[in-house]
């Protein structure tokens, strides 16, 4: 039995984690096409061996246009599903872990350049740009290209593309699926009034604003398979007067609960310019209000780097599960090293049992 909350297994509907310990979504602007590369290769395949309790792979968009960058991965030809396949192959030839996939589409925040090379949008005439549609021909910057408004045609085909690449998942195998309406892109673009000014049944009233992202939740659920769990990830304030509250967030959540939403996991900010009060611990009173809100378990993120943090945040009943992003970057042992801190147990394959500390026992054997 676990002597601690983030060593305690948890059921996630179909999904067993062996632990409260998730691997965030991480873009790595390395894809081609959409399509998964060696980098993916070598990267996933890491952090399957790390002990964690649930690896989700990054934002993998919906359609072409709905990448960040031109090097996003996508889930939207066959092309992509089959390099999507052959990572999945390696994950799990050597690691028992279960793997969600991020669904996402960017919305006006696509067509950008990679971050190392600026991040700037690219224009859509330039040869790796395209124009970018949005809930409202609303630019995020005075120097963007506005994007286009989507007709309701538009909603339907963005639908329908969130849809099959649910399917797609299926057909992969993945254990769960995260569905991305969190850091300003298209989800969260419908729910905040700062972006979303359109004046029918899908601008105006909260309820009004929560109706796309709630209809691309309906059409994922229904197409994943029944039994393996659909979250939703979510920001819970936009850090702006007059933008997304985390009262909203409150009421979002509910209404995904009643969906059959498994969990949500609560960011923040990204739609726009904020002062944000970044520092350890900042987004955990968020997700601490959404766990007050609703039943399902909620995951914490955000600055989140020591292992006694971690713990006393699901101590405290603030959270259900802990994501973890640029800590399992900069350490992609930060499970081994939390199971020696706490003297539980993680698992690891048995080519790596010789690397205990000596006289410490932390390793269980996975189950390949």
């Amino acid at each position: 039995m676990a002597k601690t909350h983030l060593f305690t297994p948890l059921d996630l509907e179909g999904a067993r984690l062996k632990n409260r310990i998730v691997i965030a979504p991480m873009c790595m602007y390395s894809a081609e096409a959409g399509c998964m590369t060696d980098w993916h290769l070598a990267h996933y395949g890491q952090l399957a061996l790390s002990g964690a309790g649930l690896l989700t792979i990054e934002a993998t968009s919906v359609t072409p246009e709905g990448r960040i960058t031109y090097a996003d991965v996508g889930l939207y030809s066959d092309a992509n599903e089959a390099a999507f396949a052959r990572v999945l192959t390696l994950i799990r030839q050597f690691s028992d872990i279960p793997v969600a996939v991020q669904l996402a589409h960017a919305g006006r925040k696509a067509s950008h350049d990679l971050p190392w090379r600026g991040d700037a949008q690219m224009p859509p005439e330039s040869a790796l740009g395209w124009r970018t549609e949005a809930p409202s021909a609303k630019a995020l910057t005075a120097s963007d290209a506005p994007p286009s408004a989507l007709t309701r045609d538009d909603m339907v085909r963005v639908r329908d593309a969130f849809a099959a690449a649910a399917r797609r998942a299926g057909r992969l195998g993945l254990d769960a699926i995260q569905v991305h309406g969190a850091h300003g892109y298209l989800l969260h673009q419908f729910l905040s009034p700062l972006s979303n000014t359109r004046d029918d049944d899908y601008g105006g009233s909260l309820e009004n604003r929560m109706r796309f992202p709630l209809d691309v939740f309906d059409a994922v659920r229904e197409n994943f398979p029944a039994g393996k769990p659909v979250s939703v990830r979510v920001s819970g304030t936009d850090w702006i007067d007059g933008g997304w509250t985390i009262e909203d967030t409150c009421v979002f959540a509910q209404e995904l609960e009643k969906r059959g939403c498994a969990a949500i996991h609560v960011s923040s900010g990204g739609l726009a310019a904020a002062k944000i009060p970044v520092g350890p611990n900042y987004q955990v009173p968020l997700a601490a209000k959404v766990k007050a809100a609703v039943k399902i378990p909620v995951v914490a993120v955000g600055l989140i780097t020591e292992f006694d943090q971690a713990e006393k945040i699901l101590a405290d009943g603030a959270a259900d599960l802990i994501a973890l992003a640029r800590a399992m970057l900069y350490d992609p042992r930060w499970p081994w090293h939390a199971a020696a801190h706490f003297g539980e147990q993680v698992a690891a394959p048995s080519q790596y049992l010789r690397a205990q500390p000596h006289g410490v026992k932390i390793f269980a054997p996975s189950e390949i």
